[in-house]
């Protein structure tokens, strides 16, 4: 998947983000639906005022139940 697709998710208004506890850095994990409509979890971290994708993939069933019950 194309990560500047996956960038995408941080502008979904109903994502729901949580942070990961990382002891080297500050990570976030949000699941959201990007620009094609898939729902997505992206891993990323703030770099200055820009965000850094670290990963990205498509949310299991169970995390597009989450989404969708949380909207």
């Amino acid at each position: 998947m194309d990560f500047a697709d996956a960038g995408t998710v941080l502008y979904d208004e109903f994502a729901i983000t949580v942070p990961e506890d990382r002891a080297n850095e500050e990570r976030f994990v949000t699941m959201g639906m990007d620009a094609l409509g898939r729902v997505l979890v992206v891993v990323y971290t703030w770099r200055g005022d820009r965000a850094r994708l670290i990963s990205a993939r498509q949310a299991t069933k169970r995390e597009r139940r989450e989404y969708e019950e949380g909207q």
